[in-house]
């Protein structure tokens, strides 16, 4: 009856409700089976879960586009969904008072800890915060955490730092005795964290991931495959001067795309409440959802990315012939609404304690 309340004061019908909350599913790749499980799990919500974000090397870029999502608004997202703890950009505190804070709330455990930006791999010294490594702090807080999401392309597998002196690496090189949900991407997309955030809430489980660790639902496929600009590649047509209009919406393979080997979904479902993408926009893919992007990594002996702008001799070219282009690029339906019911979906992120970190093979 409250939950009913609260729809009500937002301007929500309770059958409204339940469509966002199947166009959720729908987005994690679950069934409409699901539906009523996650409704009730939403309705019975009681209580926020501590989050704990810590910085590293990177530009903060991920910070800006969680904060800056429509469906759930910066506010409701904040103030709302979570409750979070230690976040060096947007909490109030400062010095002292901050630190305690992360200490207190690292002491208590149970907390979802995201981590935004890579390690230094060569010294330690390279980023350091009031004092303290970046590495140790990420360890440190790692131990009492429930659940450890990894956001941005540096935090998941090294990203731009990896090509710079610190040779920056991903949460998972340093932290091997629990699981980690990487949600790569430069920056990462809203629907990603709080679609992920909601599926384990419900489930009290880690989404299905694919072997980089990423949740299937939002990197199981190739953007290639459902590019809008697929036919023109099927027909050997691409973009060679950026100035001839009459090419302006053949394929970007030439001018570096990396689509052919990059997994995500922003051809399906777009930035900014369904607004664009990059190649939408006109830029190549960058492959920044990859652990090739940026730069080649002597881990495990990865080609990179770079340069951004230059085709690789890897990827192939498409040919003369044709394809029916009925229906390429077009955006899943009803995934602009599925961000709004994750909102409410994150709600139950008031009801679930996250009292211990799921365990792989976990059903």
């Amino acid at each position: 009856m409250e939950f009913t309340r609260y729809l009500s004061s937002r301007g929500i019908k309770r059958r409204d409700f339940l469509k966002l909350v199947g166009a959720t599913a729908t987005a994690m790749g679950l069934s409409e089976a699901y539906v009523p499980k996650m409704a009730q799990a939403v309705e019975g919500a009681a209580k926020k879960p501590p989050v704990i974000w810590l910085h590293g090397q990177e530009c903060t870029g991920c910070t800006t586009s969680v904060v800056s999502t429509m469906n759930p608004g910066t506010a409701e997202a904040v103030l709302d969904m979570l409750s979070i703890r230690y976040h060096e950009t947007i909490m109030a505190a400062s010095g002292a008072v901050a630190e305690k804070a992360l200490e207190e709330a690292i002491k208590e455990g149970g907390y979802v800890l995201v981590v935004e930006g890579s390690i230094p791999k060569t010294d330690k010294r390279f980023c350091q915060v009031g004092g303290k490594p970046f590495e140790d702090m990420v360890k440190e807080a790692a131990a009492n955490a429930a659940a450890i999401i990894a956001i941005g392309a540096c935090a998941t597998y090294g990203g731009l730092p990896a090509a710079g002196p610190t040779r920056g690496l991903g949460v998972g090189d340093f932290i091997k005795d629990k699981p980690i949900i990487n949600l790569p991407g430069c920056p990462i997309k809203p629907t990603w964290f709080f679609g992920t955030v909601a599926y384990y809430l419900t489930f009290q489980k880690v989404p299905p991931l694919d072997k980089y660790g990423r949740p299937l639902a939002f990197f199981g496929n190739l953007l290639h495959d459902s590019c809008p600009r697929r036919a023109h590649f099927e027909k050997g047509e691409y973009l060679q001067d950026w100035n001839d209009p009459k090419q302006s919406q053949f394929c970007l393979l030439e001018k570096g795309c990396k689509g052919q080997k990059t997994f995500t979904d922003c051809a399906q479902s777009y930035w900014n409440d369904g607004i664009n993408f990059c190649v939408g926009a006109g830029a190549p893919c960058a492959g920044c959802t990859q652990p090739e992007f940026y730069a080649a990594s002597e881990l495990d002996n990865r080609p990179g990315f770079s340069p951004l702008y230059a085709k690789q001799d890897s990827f192939s070219l498409g040919g003369k012939g044709g394809i029916d282009a009925t229906g390429v690029g077009v955006a899943m339906t009803g995934v602009v609404a599925a961000g709004l019911a994750v909102h409410f979906a994150g709600k139950k992120t008031i009801g679930k304690k996250w009292d211990k970190a799921p365990k792989d093979g976990d059903k």
